[in-house]
Parts: structure tokens; sequence; C-alpha cells
């Protein structure tokens, strides 16, 4: 008897589906982080790479 009022006990629990959720939730703001991190480095990057040009291009005359 006392069981089967355990497995109902753990059928009717929904404290783990919102751990899951919560999971699922933060783990696309940290894709939707990488990927805008990542547009800013490769904006970052094409930035020193126009300076670098910029001032070599000075130098050399």
């Amino acid at each position: 008897m006392k069981l089967t009022t355990f497995l109902k006990h753990i059928g009717n629990d929904n404290s783990g589906a919102t751990a899951v959720e919560y999971g699922l939730i933060v783990s696309l703001i940290v894709i939707a982080m990488i990927g805008a991190l990542n547009g800013v480095a490769n904006e970052t990057i094409n930035m020193w790479s126009d300076v670098r040009t910029t001032s070599e291009e000075a130098m050399n005359g």
C-alpha cells in the first residue's frame, strides 16, 4: 500500500518539470548570448584590421 502511495506522489510531483523548463530557458539565453558575442567579436576584429591597414598606409606614405 505504501508503494502505490509513493508512486502516486511521484507521478503528481511537478518540481522536476519546472527545473527542466528553467534549464531550457537558460540554455536558450546562453545560445543567444554566444551568437551576439560572436557578431560583436567579428565587428571588433574588422575594426582593428582597418585601423592596422590605415596606420600602415600612413606610415608607408
